[in-house]
Protein backbone atom coordinates (compact mmCIF):
# COMPACT_ATOMS: atom_id res chain seq x y z
CA UNK A 1 0.00 0.00 0.00
CA UNK A 2 2.64 2.21 0.96
CA UNK A 3 4.76 1.71 -2.42
CA UNK A 4 1.43 2.39 -4.23
CA UNK A 5 0.69 5.46 -2.57
CA UNK A 6 3.85 6.70 -3.38
CA UNK A 7 4.12 5.86 -6.80
CA UNK A 8 0.26 7.72 -7.26
CA UNK A 9 1.91 10.21 -5.55
CA UNK A 10 4.43 10.98 -8.12
CA UNK A 11 2.03 10.38 -10.99
CA UNK A 12 -0.02 12.86 -9.70
CA UNK A 13 2.60 15.58 -9.99
CA UNK A 14 4.42 14.33 -12.77
CA UNK A 15 1.25 14.30 -14.82
CA UNK A 16 0.11 17.54 -13.66
CA UNK A 17 3.20 19.20 -14.43
CA UNK A 18 3.30 17.64 -17.94
CA UNK A 19 -0.13 18.85 -18.43
CA UNK A 20 0.66 22.70 -17.54
CA UNK A 21 3.32 22.46 -20.48
CA UNK A 22 2.53 19.94 -22.63
CA UNK A 23 -1.58 21.31 -22.67
CA UNK A 24 -0.58 24.98 -23.48
CA UNK A 25 1.81 24.19 -26.32
CA UNK A 26 -0.17 21.70 -28.41
CA UNK A 27 -3.21 24.12 -27.72
CA UNK A 28 -1.77 26.99 -29.15
CA UNK A 29 -0.20 24.59 -32.12
CA UNK A 30 -3.42 23.43 -33.11
CA UNK A 31 -5.22 26.75 -33.02
CA UNK A 32 -2.12 28.85 -34.75
CA UNK A 33 -1.21 26.28 -37.33
CA UNK A 34 -4.25 23.48 -36.97
CA UNK A 35 -1.95 20.71 -36.20
CA UNK A 36 -4.37 18.48 -34.05
CA UNK A 37 -2.19 15.49 -34.73
CA UNK A 38 0.65 16.73 -32.73
CA UNK A 39 -1.88 17.83 -29.76
CA UNK A 40 -3.01 13.92 -30.11
CA UNK A 41 0.63 12.73 -29.50
CA UNK A 42 1.24 14.96 -26.79
CA UNK A 43 -2.14 14.09 -24.93
CA UNK A 44 -0.87 9.93 -25.42
CA UNK A 45 2.63 10.67 -24.31
CA UNK A 46 0.92 11.98 -20.81
CA UNK A 47 -0.92 9.25 -21.03
CA UNK A 48 1.90 6.79 -21.59
CA UNK A 49 4.08 8.76 -19.03
CA UNK A 50 0.70 8.33 -16.24
CA UNK A 51 0.68 4.46 -16.84
CA UNK A 52 4.11 3.94 -16.73
CA UNK A 53 4.59 5.72 -13.32
CA UNK A 54 1.86 4.39 -12.02
CA UNK A 55 2.44 0.73 -13.01
CA UNK A 56 -0.81 0.20 -15.25
CA UNK A 57 -0.31 -2.26 -18.14
CA UNK A 58 -2.68 -3.54 -20.87
CA UNK A 59 -3.66 -6.34 -23.04
CA UNK A 60 -6.23 -6.01 -26.18
CA UNK A 61 -7.87 -9.23 -27.94
CA UNK A 62 -10.30 -8.43 -31.03
CA UNK A 63 -8.20 -5.76 -32.34
CA UNK A 64 -8.74 -6.79 -35.76
CA UNK A 65 -12.46 -5.96 -35.48
CA UNK A 66 -11.62 -1.96 -35.71
CA UNK A 67 -12.28 -0.22 -38.86
CA UNK A 68 -9.76 1.63 -40.15
CA UNK A 69 -11.13 3.06 -42.56
CA UNK A 70 -14.70 4.84 -41.30
CA UNK A 71 -15.20 7.11 -37.66
CA UNK A 72 -16.44 4.56 -34.99
CA UNK A 73 -18.52 5.20 -31.84
CA UNK A 74 -16.43 2.93 -29.46
CA UNK A 75 -18.65 1.37 -26.45
CA UNK A 76 -17.70 0.18 -23.22
CA UNK A 77 -18.49 -0.35 -19.83
CA UNK A 78 -17.04 1.40 -17.08
CA UNK A 79 -15.25 0.35 -14.16
CA UNK A 80 -12.68 2.79 -13.06
CA UNK A 81 -11.07 6.30 -13.70
CA UNK A 82 -8.22 4.32 -15.48
CA UNK A 83 -10.49 3.11 -18.06
CA UNK A 84 -10.81 6.65 -19.91
CA UNK A 85 -7.02 7.08 -20.62
CA UNK A 86 -6.08 3.13 -21.46
CA UNK A 87 -8.75 2.66 -23.72
CA UNK A 88 -7.89 6.65 -25.76
CA UNK A 89 -4.18 4.72 -25.78
CA UNK A 90 -5.12 1.51 -26.55
CA UNK A 91 -7.79 1.85 -29.43
CA UNK A 92 -7.17 4.55 -31.69
CA UNK A 93 -4.43 7.32 -32.40
CA UNK A 94 -7.07 9.79 -32.11
CA UNK A 95 -10.39 8.65 -30.30
CA UNK A 96 -11.94 11.88 -29.28
CA UNK A 97 -14.32 11.39 -26.47
CA UNK A 98 -17.53 12.15 -24.78
CA UNK A 99 -16.52 13.49 -21.11
CA UNK A 100 -18.74 14.69 -18.35
CA UNK A 101 -19.11 18.27 -18.17
CA UNK A 102 -17.87 18.50 -15.05
CA UNK A 103 -14.35 17.76 -16.19
CA UNK A 104 -14.67 21.41 -17.05
CA UNK A 105 -13.42 22.37 -13.59
CA UNK A 106 -10.31 21.59 -14.77
CA UNK A 107 -10.38 24.36 -16.64
CA UNK A 108 -6.66 23.50 -18.82
CA UNK A 109 -7.32 20.02 -19.42
CA UNK A 110 -10.82 21.05 -20.29
CA UNK A 111 -9.49 23.39 -22.79
CA UNK A 112 -6.97 20.99 -24.43
CA UNK A 113 -9.51 18.73 -24.48
CA UNK A 114 -12.30 21.13 -26.58
CA UNK A 115 -9.33 22.07 -28.83
CA UNK A 116 -8.94 18.40 -29.54
CA UNK A 117 -12.31 17.39 -30.56
CA UNK A 118 -13.55 15.86 -27.11
CA UNK A 119 -17.07 16.83 -26.65
CA UNK A 120 -18.65 17.52 -23.05
CA UNK A 121 -22.06 16.35 -21.84
CA UNK A 122 -24.34 18.00 -19.76
CA UNK A 123 -26.76 15.32 -18.15
CA UNK A 124 -28.62 18.05 -15.91
CA UNK A 125 -29.06 20.05 -18.86
CA UNK A 126 -31.49 18.42 -21.55
CA UNK A 127 -30.72 21.25 -24.34
CA UNK A 128 -27.01 21.53 -23.69
CA UNK A 129 -26.87 18.09 -23.95
CA UNK A 130 -28.65 17.52 -27.14
CA UNK A 131 -26.79 20.08 -28.47
CA UNK A 132 -23.36 17.91 -27.71
CA UNK A 133 -24.71 15.22 -29.49
CA UNK A 134 -25.59 16.60 -32.65
CA UNK A 135 -21.86 18.37 -32.31
CA UNK A 136 -20.74 14.43 -31.94
CA UNK A 137 -22.89 13.55 -35.18
CA UNK A 138 -21.39 16.37 -37.37
CA UNK A 139 -17.94 15.22 -35.87
CA UNK A 140 -18.76 11.84 -36.87
CA UNK A 141 -19.86 11.95 -40.30
CA UNK A 142 -16.22 14.68 -40.59
CA UNK A 143 -14.36 11.06 -39.38
CA UNK A 144 -13.52 11.30 -36.19
CA UNK A 145 -14.13 8.32 -34.07
CA UNK A 146 -15.58 8.65 -30.28
CA UNK A 147 -15.28 6.84 -26.90
CA UNK A 148 -18.38 6.57 -24.76
CA UNK A 149 -19.52 5.13 -21.72
CA UNK A 150 -22.81 4.39 -21.79
CA UNK A 151 -23.50 3.90 -18.20
CA UNK A 152 -22.81 7.42 -17.38
CA UNK A 153 -20.24 6.57 -14.33
CA UNK A 154 -18.69 4.07 -12.76
CA UNK A 155 -20.17 0.53 -11.71
CA UNK A 156 -19.23 -0.32 -8.81
CA UNK A 157 -20.05 -3.91 -9.13
CA UNK A 158 -19.39 -6.26 -12.27
CA UNK A 159 -23.18 -5.42 -13.50
CA UNK A 160 -23.10 -3.51 -16.54
CA UNK A 161 -25.74 -0.23 -14.86
CA UNK A 162 -28.31 1.12 -17.47
CA UNK A 163 -27.19 2.73 -20.52
CA UNK A 164 -28.09 6.57 -21.62
CA UNK A 165 -29.64 6.65 -24.94
CA UNK A 166 -27.18 9.88 -26.46
CA UNK A 167 -23.99 8.29 -27.43
CA UNK A 168 -26.46 5.76 -29.54
CA UNK A 169 -28.28 8.56 -31.26
CA UNK A 170 -25.36 10.28 -31.28
CA UNK A 171 -23.94 7.17 -33.44
CA UNK A 172 -27.32 7.33 -35.39
CA UNK A 173 -27.26 10.54 -36.63
CA UNK A 174 -23.54 10.13 -37.65
CA UNK A 175 -23.89 6.30 -39.40
CA UNK A 176 -21.12 5.24 -37.91
CA UNK A 177 -20.59 2.05 -36.34
CA UNK A 178 -20.88 0.89 -32.68
CA UNK A 179 -17.44 -1.24 -31.90
CA UNK A 180 -18.62 -3.13 -28.18
CA UNK A 181 -15.67 -2.84 -25.69
CA UNK A 182 -15.01 -4.55 -22.61
CA UNK A 183 -12.76 -3.21 -20.11
CA UNK A 184 -11.57 -5.19 -17.42
CA UNK A 185 -9.27 -4.89 -14.25
CA UNK A 186 -9.55 -0.86 -13.76
CA UNK A 187 -11.32 -1.16 -10.04
CA UNK A 188 -8.31 -3.27 -9.06
CA UNK A 189 -6.89 -0.44 -10.29
CA UNK A 190 -8.50 2.51 -8.24
CA UNK A 191 -11.66 1.72 -6.41
CA UNK A 192 -14.10 4.24 -6.57
CA UNK A 193 -13.08 6.64 -3.98
CA UNK A 194 -10.32 6.26 -3.67
CA UNK A 195 -6.98 8.17 -4.98
CA UNK A 196 -4.39 5.43 -4.84
CA UNK A 197 -3.83 4.07 -8.15
CA UNK A 198 -2.21 -0.04 -7.76
CA UNK A 199 -0.28 -1.65 -11.15
CA UNK A 200 -2.29 -3.73 -12.60
CA UNK A 201 -2.81 -5.30 -16.25
CA UNK A 202 -6.08 -4.14 -17.72
CA UNK A 203 -7.77 -6.10 -19.91
CA UNK A 204 -9.65 -4.95 -23.38
CA UNK A 205 -12.06 -7.14 -25.27
CA UNK A 206 -13.31 -5.74 -28.78
CA UNK A 207 -16.28 -6.65 -30.33
CA UNK A 208 -17.42 -6.99 -33.85
CA UNK A 209 -18.86 -4.09 -35.00
CA UNK A 210 -22.61 -3.28 -34.78
CA UNK A 211 -23.74 -1.12 -37.94
CA UNK A 212 -25.76 1.78 -37.94
CA UNK A 213 -26.20 2.43 -41.33
CA UNK A 214 -29.90 2.66 -42.76
CA UNK A 215 -31.08 2.60 -38.82
CA UNK A 216 -33.54 5.64 -37.63
CA UNK A 217 -33.75 6.93 -34.14
CA UNK A 218 -37.34 4.55 -33.53
CA UNK A 219 -34.17 1.99 -33.69
CA UNK A 220 -32.23 3.06 -30.66
CA UNK A 221 -33.74 1.07 -28.23
CA UNK A 222 -32.94 -2.23 -30.27
CA UNK A 223 -29.19 -0.82 -31.06
CA UNK A 224 -28.76 -0.10 -27.04
CA UNK A 225 -29.95 -3.58 -26.31
CA UNK A 226 -27.78 -5.35 -29.11
CA UNK A 227 -24.63 -3.18 -27.41
CA UNK A 228 -25.35 -3.92 -24.27
CA UNK A 229 -25.60 -7.74 -25.36
CA UNK A 230 -22.00 -7.78 -27.30
CA UNK A 231 -20.81 -6.08 -24.06
CA UNK A 232 -21.99 -8.48 -21.77
CA UNK A 233 -20.87 -11.17 -23.54
CA UNK A 234 -17.27 -10.36 -23.84
CA UNK A 235 -16.92 -9.56 -19.60
CA UNK A 236 -18.44 -13.04 -19.78
CA UNK A 237 -15.13 -14.37 -21.48
CA UNK A 238 -12.96 -12.97 -18.86
CA UNK A 239 -9.79 -11.03 -18.93
CA UNK A 240 -6.84 -11.48 -21.86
Amino acid sequence: MFIAAVRSLATYLAVSLYVLIAAPLGMALAILFGAKNFLYFLGHCGVRLALGLSGIKYRVAGAEHIPRDRAVVFCSNHQSNVDPPVLFEALHPRTHILYKAELNALPLLARAFRVGGFIPVDRRNKEAALRSIEAGAASLRAGNSFLIFPEGTRSRTAELLPFKKGGFIMAIKGQAPIVPVAVQGGRDAMRKGSRIVRPVTVSIRVGEPIETAGLTLDNRNALIAKTRERITALLAQGPV
